[in-house]
């Protein structure tokens, strides 16, 4: 990220590489909460707005009945994200 600021849940705490994360996902008509990791934080200007992205990989936790089918890397907007386990600190 650059040096004008960090990325946080809506908890206060920070989102770096490594933390394992919790955010809501849909399926079909439903929406179910899903367990992933940070490979990297990065911004992008959306409508005219900067908005904070994270690029995750699912872990294969998650509620609901269904299986998720595909573990493929996802790139999501940490506007409703919550850090479960911070990562280590390097």
């Amino acid at each position: 990220m650059s040096k004008r600021g960090h990325i946080h849940d809506f908890t206060g705490a920070p989102i770096v590489a490594g933390d394992t994360i919790v955010y809501a996902t849909r399926q079909a008509n439903r929406v179910r909460m899903t367990e992933a990791v940070v490979l990297k934080t990065t911004s992008a200007i959306i409508g005219g707005r900067v908005v904070p992205l994270l690029k995750v990989k699912p872990t294969g936790q998650e509620s609901g009945f269904v299986r998720r089918r595909s573990f493929r890397v996802e790139t999501i907007a940490a506007e409703h994200v919550a850090v479960t386990i911070p990562g280590d600190e390097l």
